[in-house]
């Protein structure tokens, strides 16, 4: 679906078709169709708008026919029903720039753009650098919103697991781990299209614009030392809780060793005096519990050497 925004008298306005100054976004269906059709109209090379439809589109930029084509990663939900994928993931927004107009296109409905939309009012559609910088602006914030809810949801599942030891509790943190590989290559990516940006100056950006797309390179490494940060947490959990259920397993495979042997000596007397062999007093009324007095003095003996040496 192609959508065509203007902005007129500080309000934003949908219209039908492209004009001067418009901001054309794609999403979601799409169809064949509509990329030969504004592949003409915008003269836009079609390679663009099919690169756009993968979602392992690395962040890059490229020109052709004086069309420029930017692709940056964003975050965004995983509507996925494998309870074992990640929670987050990142796709590509493409951005390409004609003569009179900005386009962007994206694979899956994303915050980034959303926001874009909430402020375009905001901005200048002739100054089409500094409204890739801004859409630049809303992938750092919507990446620093994430992080914090991926560290608000480690949080809560870490605390849950400290009271219930559950594999479910164990499964999501592998999930936020997963999420966060996600992060940190996107970011990693970006960081490098940016700084590529900068140096090459491929944008054509003024002094002001270049002072601003220092403070977004500042922003995305900021936001991918906390994803590292927040790897390196998790890995140290996770590799922590494994070093507690496997200590929880040796204890418990320490006490049932410790029962088995405790169990196991009564059964040897009892067993000694069940033999059809003449036993020393078998003729005494009190046969029966001699061998029941043994085997209590020798579990009783047994269990207090296992309890001094803290076997239980």
């Amino acid at each position: 679906m192609i959508q065509y925004f203007k902005n007129i008298n500080g309000q934003t306005l949908e219209i039908d078709k492209p004009d001067m100054g418009v901001w054309v976004n794609l999403v979601p269906p799409f169809k064949e169709e509509e990329f030969i059709e504004l592949s003409e109209d915008l003269e836009i090379p079609i390679e663009f708008l099919r690169d756009s439809l993968d979602i392992d589109e690395r962040p890059r930029y490229e020109m052709e026919d004086n069309v420029r084509f930017v692709v940056i990663k964003t975050p965004t939900e995983n509507n996925s029903f494998n309870d074992s994928d990640a929670f987050y993931i990142t796709i590509p927004i493409c951005i390409i720039l004609t003569h009179t107009q900005i386009v962007t296109v994206n694979s899956f409905d994303n915050g980034a753009i959303k926001k874009f939309l909430n402020s375009f009012q905001k901005r200048h559609p002739d100054k089409k650098n500094m409204m890739i910088l801004k859409v630049f602006e809303k992938v750092v914030q919507n990446f620093m919103e994430f992080l914090k809810e991926i560290n608000h949801r480690r949080n809560q599942y870490e605390s849950s697991l400290y009271n219930s030891n559950s594999n479910e509790d164990l499964l999501n943190l592998m999930r936020i781990q997963k999420s966060l590989v996600y992060f940190v290559t996107a970011l990693r990516s970006n960081e490098m299209l940016m700084m590529k940006l900068e140096r090459t100056n491929f944008l054509g950006l003024n002094e002001e614009e270049r002072e601003f797309l220092q403070d977004l390179i500042v922003d995305t490494s900021q936001a991918l030392e906390m994803a590292n940060i927040y790897t390196n947490i998790l890995s140290s959990t996770m590799d922590a809780f494994a070093s507690i259920i496997s200590n929880n397993l040796n204890s418990v495979m320490k006490r049932l060793t410790s029962i088995t042997i405790i169990l196991s000596l009564p059964i040897l007397v009892t067993s000694i005096y069940g033999m059809n062999v003449d036993i020393p007093f078998q003729h005494s009324n009190h046969a029966f519990y001699i061998p029941v007095v043994i085997s209590l003095i020798v579990s009783l003996v047994i269990s207090w050497y296992f309890m001094k040496k803290k076997w239980f």
